[in-house]
């Protein structure tokens, strides 16, 4: 053994991406319904201990990496308090955040001083009369301050746009333009049916395709680079750009060959795919009084059945249930 953790299909897994809320500030129509959703009473959200554990079981596995996300995670109580035993795990060589940035700024410092270097800023547009048409909250001048921010202390920055026909399509240049001068990727992301109504796409017109051909026609210097290994994201850059543009087939699922991931929901639901419907509870396992032993085994059962890709996993979804849940349920 090489001290790694494989699927069933050879690909390594080593990296997680926990939810740690499904509270959000924020509106999105993509990711929930006007009124909100019914979010989950505390006593059924994983505890900051019981993600501890079980974050210290998969990195004596294999797991190297971990995202932390929501909903919005700076919305839970005592978060950093959490980041900092979390970056303490033996293991665990890397930490990132993903958060709508209305509520990060105040954090940056101490993110800093605890070795966190990746931070994603999901942000659809730069228009503030869009942005308050989808995400429906007028906090765009505070995600911009958040961006600035977080490039003056020199955190590795990424902004994840979702890509929506009749929404923000034109956007997608203004939105690429802020890599003439400033090192961000800005990573334009094909739209899915998670937004807790139960939408569906039978045919998706902005596809992956359509997002290069619109940079292309205004880029037409614009460059292949590579893809880092594992990425989502078919990776670009405008010659002269400081930043790098990216596309992530998230509807088409081109990446799933080299998917590297588990998800765990906030109330310690395991998905091995983004499109399943869940594997098993760690939250119920974990109350139940199971040993670390036994926590490791049932890990090991579900990643040794994983699906080979989204489209399968979607299939395999129990009564054939549609994709209908709140991405703030999920995990960003």
């Amino acid at each position: 053994m090489d001290g790694k953790l494989y699927d069933n299909h050879g690909r390594v897994i080593n990296y997680v991406r926990l939810a740690i809320t499904d509270r959000c500030n924020l509106r999105c129509f993509y990711c929930m319904p006007e009124e909100g959703i019914t979010y989950m009473p505390r006593k059924e959200l994983l505890t900051y201990e019981e993600m501890e554990r079980m974050l210290t079981i998969l990195a004596a596995m294999g797991i190297r990496k971990v995202r932390l996300t929501g909903g919005e995670p700076f919305l839970r109580k005592n978060v950093m308090e959490f980041i900092t035993r979390l970056v303490a795990i033996d293991g665990i060589e890397t930490v990132n955040i993903t958060t709508n940035g209305t509520l990060t700024m105040q954090h940056l410092p101490d993110l800093k001083k605890l070795g966190i270097k990746t931070i994603n800023l999901s942000l659809d547009t730069i228009d503030k009369e869009r942005f308050y048409h989808i995400t429906r909250r007028d906090e765009l001048e505070k995600v911009m301050d958040t961006f600035h921010s977080l490039l003056d202390h020199g955190f590795n920055t990424k902004i994840n746009a979702v890509v929506m026909e009749g929404k923000n399509t034109e956007d997608i240049i203004p939105m690429a333009l802020l890599t003439k001068d400033h090192p961000v990727g800005v990573r334009f992301i094909e739209e899915m049916p998670f937004n807790g109504a139960g939408s569906n796409y039978p045919v998706l017109n902005w596809n992956h395709h359509r997002i290069l051909e619109e940079l292309k026609a205004h880029f037409p210097d614009i460059q292949k680079i590579p893809d880092p290994p594992n990425s989502t994201s078919f990776n670009y850059q405008v010659p002269g750009h400081q930043g790098t543009i990216g596309i992530i087939a998230a509807y088409s699922r081109t990446f799933c060959g080299t998917c590297n991931r588990l998800r765990i929901t906030p109330q310690g639901v395991l998905k091995t795919c983004l499109y399943d419907d869940g594997v098993f509870n760690v939250r119920d396992i974990l109350r139940s009084g199971a040993t670390d032993e036994q926590l490791r085994t049932t890990f090991l059962e579900a990643i040794g059945n994983r699906a080979a890709n989204g489209f399968e996993a979607e299939q395999k979804r129990r009564f054939n249930a549609p994709v209908s849940e709140s991405m703030s349920t999920i995990g960003g």
